[in-house]
């Protein structure tokens, strides 16, 4: 009767945990096929746009493709003793992979999932096959300087206003959360994350991305997250070419990078590409931030082409 009451309250107890912070994942295709995890950006954002924009057309190649959104991020809510830690993210996605029933998979980080998905395979090589980095900064503070760069260049050129707040941005800690986030307005506001000339195709899809369920998630980005991965480990200062060029000696790295990408200038990327091997990148013309959204056709091909390798 003892025992029986104990595993009765071990399970209302393990309840109660999971259920301060479910995560929400979804699996696409096949179980029996190669396993490839989305990681989505951030920190604070969401799987939304590719979930429902690429996540069953790359199933549909023969995957099984799993998203989820990340703790505090979009569907997934956060428990009052969620640390926002990369240990913690760690744990979580190992969570995914016990739920799935996964032993090994093919990872595609976005933005700053890519940055998860070094770490994370530097953590754990035996639980992949390959890592694929999607707009993914290597130095994050290069990054900042590219954007102010880019924009002072074109608030000079109109002779904007903008200008002396860019100056006076420049003045500041640059490993504050301050700096980092205002380069991300500035890089928003001047359309770094858009590209120019979107294709048909594009702009069908982002016509059925604002028809989803989900669709107010698309402009969402929480903020805890942001402020517990500033505070524990302050993302907003990494440099990890050290960790990816590690990270490259056992496993297959593949960069896709979209041409008209603002936030990175081709110092970055010919370090990104110094690091996984010139044959291991596509600068995808035609396309910025969101390359699985702006050239799917290519996306869906070179990722194709890169989990589907033995």
């Amino acid at each position: 009767m003892k025992s029986a009451f104990i595993l009765i309250l071990s399970f209302f107890a393990m309840q109660f945990c999971f259920g301060q912070h479910p995560f929400y994942s979804k699996a696409y295709g096949d179980s029996t096929n190669r396993a490839v995890i989305f990681l989505h950006g951030g920190p604070g954002y969401n799987a939304v746009s590719f979930e429902f924009s690429t996540a069953q057309k790359l199933a549909g190649l023969g995957f099984y493709v799993i998203v989820y959104d990340q703790r505090g991020c979009g569907r997934t809510r956060a428990d009052t003793g969620s640390r926002f830690t990369f240990q913690e993210a760690f744990d979580d996605l190992n969570g995914i992979y016990k739920k799935y029933n996964i032993t090994t998979a093919t990872l595609i980080g976005h933005s700053f999932g890519g940055t998860l998905g070094i770490l994370y395979s530097k953590t754990f090589p035996g639980k992949i096959s390959s890592l694929v980095l999607v707009s993914s900064p290597l130095s994050y503070q290069q990054m900042f300087r590219t954007i102010i760069s880019k924009c002072r260049k074109t608030f000079s050129e109109s002779k904007s206003q903008q200008l002396q707040y860019i100056e006076a941005l420049e003045k500041i800690d640059t490993a504050s959360l301050e700096y980092s986030s205002y380069c991300f307005l500035y890089a928003m506001s001047g359309g770094f994350y858009k590209t120019k000339n979107p294709t048909r195709e594009s702009q069908e899809i982002n016509d059925s991305l604002k028809k989803c369920a989900n669709v107010s998630l698309l402009s969402n980005m929480t903020q805890k997250p942001v402020n517990g991965f500033y505070k524990n480990e302050h993302y907003t200062t990494l440099d990890l070419s050290a960790a990816l060029a590690e990270v490259s000696k056992n496993t297959r790295v593949y960069g896709i990078y979209g041409q008209e990408d603002g936030l990175f200038d081709e110092q970055h990327l010919a370090k990104l590409k110094s690091a996984i091997g010139e044959d291991n990148f596509t600068l995808v013309k035609g396309s910025s931030h969101n390359v699985f959204i702006d050239q799917q056709a290519i996306f869906l091909d070179l990722v194709r082409k890169v989990a589907g390798k033995k």
